[in-house]
């Protein structure tokens, strides 16, 4: 642990004063007794009006770090640590979310100064020299080329690859690439698992195609002197922001450091032997070697992590020589030790923000959108095969059909049935905004022009009426809602739908039950739940990386939605979010999205319920940090902050 400094240090030094009482006089005692309380009133007041650990900055947060490796990390938690210790090659500019500034790339891109060409399909870096690693290597575009591949080859199961993948890959069929095993399959002629033998070894017929995949991304990269280029297949107008700094997977990696360790070698016959291995297997998922400003002093695992200042960093050394990320579980214990100033920093979930609102020597910063949609999806066509939550699968009043939500009017009637406004105010306390599409307010593409549905329980029933010619609102229906076990704001969103359709008319019957996380996952994903809540959150800033999993026929969510979403989705959205990617101008693309979204409000094809507000809570002496989207979601970027 570090020596905690201002009143912790001066509680540490009483004991010792104590021990020497034993062989003086009374008047010496006496003396030492009032000199000790006027050093700790000192102490108190200094803590109350200045500052408590000064060289220490401390957050409490509850998310446990998976890894310490750039190419393997893919939630916050791990992407807050990486990205103390690992610079990317362009950082974001402040609070903006289009703008960036240099940072291993000593320039930004663009069309303007000749380093984006070929209509957005090759980006020109110019690597800053005398870069060093927390080794004391030296950084060159070799690294930051090597750093790239070796994302695309491990290519860990859930992890980030698959971004870089379709921006660097080539498409397949006009589809984009998300995994480089994608294109061996291609050049093989056969499945991924079938190119192996039953020990693992890979069988010698697939070589060749093993070889020409590495190939293929290896020709997306040149090196000329200290410049990197990166060649694209095709253009990818998102490209800046997926490697921009809090975007942990496309941080720099030290590649003669990481071969040392174990990591694969950059060899182009022997890839494969890399790719998605198991975390423990990974070689650098708990060390580090950075370029970033601070370094690994310790990390004891599901408990804290602590950085030390890298005074080698390129830029200015850090301004605090040491950062802890603490993971408290309890918001009662994260309280008490903001309260007390053992935290400078603290995570508080919205039920307990007034807890904290009025603390003294606390500032709590909240109202800023998050790039965040949680929404409702309708299934068109539900798979009621091995698990009914249909009822009777009829339309019958004791069940639905499995096209139940194919039905427009009874989508729009759904839509006008949820109290916005009230779950907004009652559940997450007025901490967010109603969205009008799958597109967060803050990025481009985002539109107030683009309507949005409201409660509005006569337009719910008038809808409900027209659905299925009138024998709906006859017959009523009956049908199972599945949330999340422990997520009680997607519980709290189901039990509001189903009081409100009851209200409506008391044939209309929903029940409401949980389910573990991964069973949950199992049934949205096999299509067996009729409604369900989920949320989104940016990967990076680009509206792209909403309108691609919530509506194109193969997104994250949309694929999943079945057979008659996919057909909608084939012909009103897919082309629009192919034709978005086919442009860098910023107002083609904000036009495209701005009709993709009024398209979706008008098929009603999700119900959009929330988009959060985020909110941090920060001891007054800290200095230094400001709002931006991403670094919101991402976690602290310690190297700004100060005390």
């Amino acid at each position: 642990m570090l020596r905690v400094k201002g009143y912790g240090r001066l509680l540490g030094r009483r004991r010792p004063l104590t021990k020497q009482v034993g062989g003086m006089n009374v008047k010496n005692v006496k003396k030492i007794i009032l000199f000790a309380v006027v050093v700790l009133m000192l102490g108190l007041f200094v803590f109350a009006e200045g500052v408590a650990n000064p060289d220490t900055l401390i957050e409490e947060t509850i998310g446990t770090i998976p890894s310490l490796d750039p190419a393997w990390c893919y939630d916050t938690a791990s992407v807050e640590a990486v990205s103390q210790m690992y610079d990317n090659l362009i950082q974001y500019d402040a609070t903006s979310l289009t703008k960036y500034l240099p940072m291993i790339s000593t320039n930004v891109p663009s069309v303007a100064d000749g380093t984006i060409l070929d209509n957005g399909k090759t980006y020109v870096f110019h690597i800053r020299k005398g870069v060093k690693f927390h080794n004391g290597d030296v950084l060159t575009p070799q690294d930051v080329k090597y750093s790239f591949e070796r994302l695309l080859v491990l290519d860990r199961s859930g992890g980030a690859a698959w971004m870089i993948a379709e921006a660097l890959f080539p498409t397949i069929n006009g589809n984009y690439v998300d995994s480089i095993t994608q294109w061996a399959e291609k050049f093989a002629g056969v499945k991924w698992k079938e190119m192996f033998n039953e020990n693992g070894t890979l069988k010698s017929q697939y070589e060749d195609a093993i070889v020409k995949t590495f190939e293929l991304m290896d020709k997306d990269f040149e090196i000329k002197g200290n410049t990197l280029i990166i060649h694209l297949p095709h253009p990818y107008p998102p490209f800046l922001s997926m490697i921009a700094h809090y975007a942990g997977w496309t941080s720099i990696e030290d590649k003669k450091w990481a071969v040392e360790n174990g990591a694969w070698p950059g060899t182009a016959k022997d890839w494969w032997k890399y790719n998605n291995p198991t975390r423990e297997k990974d070689p650098l998922y708990s060390i580090e070697n950075g370029s970033g400003p601070f370094m690994l002093e310790r990390w004891s695992r599901g408990r804290e992590i602590v950085f030390k200042r890298f005074d080698g960093y390129w830029n200015t050394p850090a301004k605090i020589k040491y950062a802890v990320i603490r993971r408290v579980s309890e918001f009662t214990t994260r309280k008490l030790d903001l309260q007390r100033g053992n935290a400078d920093i603290i995570y508080v979930p919205e039920q307990y923000m007034a807890q904290v609102e009025k603390m003294s020597g606390v500032r709590v910063l909240k109202g800023f959108p998050t790039l965040e949609i949680v929404s409702g999806f309708f299934n068109f066509n539900v798979n009621a095969k091995g698990k009914s939550l249909i009822g009777s699968g009829k339309l019958d009043g004791n069940g639905v059909p499995p096209d139940f939500f194919s039905d427009i009017n009874v989508r729009k009637a759904f839509e006008y049935l949820f109290p916005y406004e009230k779950y907004i105010n009652e559940v997450w306390n007025g901490e967010g905004m109603i969205p009008n599409s799958c597109i967060p307010k803050g990025l481009l593409g985002y539109s107030e022009d683009v309507p949005s549905y409201n409660y509005n329980l006569e337009k719910a029933t008038e809808y409900f009426k027209k659905a299925y010619n009138g024998e709906l609102w006859k017959k009523g229906f009956k049908f199972t809602i599945v949330y999340n076990t422990g997520n009680q704001q997607r519980r709290l969103a189901c039990e509001m739908i189903k009081f409100y359709a009851r209200k409506i008319n008391p044939k209309f019957q929903i029940n409401v039950v949980s389910e573990l996380w991964a069973s949950y996952l199992d049934d949205v994903f096999a299509g067996r739940l009729p409604f369900f809540v989920m949320g989104w959150t940016a990967d990076y800033p680009d509206a792209y990386d909403f309108a691609q999993p919530f509506l194109s026929s193969f997104g994250t969510y949309g694929a999943f939605l079945g057979k008659n979403f996919r057909k909608l989705a084939q012909k009103e959205f897919n082309p629009l979010i192919v034709a978005s990617m086919k442009t860098s101008v910023p107002e083609e693309r904000a036009k495209i999205y701005k009709e993709l979204a009024t398209r979706a409000h008008n098929y009603a094809v999700e119900l959009y319920m929330i988009q959060p507000y985020g909110h941090h809570v920060e001891r007054t002496w800290v200095k230094g940090w400001y709002y931006n989207p991403m670094s919101l979601m991402a976690g602290l970027d310690f190297y700004k902050l100060s005390k």
